[in-house]
């Protein structure tokens, strides 16, 4: 079977939440760029275990490079969802996960961890800090391909 046959036979869930640490660098980058390939075939969100101030500037930088506006993402954090009823919770922080844990417990919720890079441990000039940006982007857009596949176009 080729990957094109296993990809299409991927189910996709109805609601993906991202979570990392403070919501604003991981969790809402791998939303945008989820959203950006599934349009509104998913329902997805982004938490953190708690809430920054707003996103970090080089995300919204990396993804305007991609058309994506993440501006306006108010951060929050697992308490202040207005639902916890998602088929998937992928972390992408070890507190997270373990937050993301007992958050299912209970639940018909999956739980993936995702491992990635923190970018915000990039040292040097702002290109350079742009640039491990740039590779968070792509790892998160290659662990998207990996568990969800394309979308298909076949009927559209």
């Amino acid at each position: 079977m080729s990957q094109s046959d296993l990809q299409s036979q991927t189910v996709l869930p109805g609601a993906v939440l991202f979570a990392c640490n403070l919501n604003c660098v991981r969790s809402p980058m791998a939303a945008a760029l989820l959203r950006k390939r599934f349009g509104d075939r998913i329902y997805v969100d982004s938490c953190g275990i708690e809430a920054a101030e707003g996103v970090d500037p080089f995300v919204a930088a990396v993804l305007a490079e991609q058309g994506l506006d993440v501006t306006r993402h108010a951060p929050k954090s697992f308490e202040a969802l207005d639902d916890g009823s998602f088929d998937l919770v992928v972390t992408l922080t070890p507190e997270a996960h373990r937050r993301a844990e007992a958050l299912s417990a209970g639940r018909a919720m999956e739980v993936e961890r995702w491992q990635v890079s923190d970018p915000t441990l990039a040292e040097g000039g702002r290109e350079q800090r742009l640039s491990a940006y740039r590779r968070l982007a792509k790892e998160i857009e290659a662990l998207i391909d990996a568990r969800f596949g394309r979308p298909s176009t076949a009927g559209a």
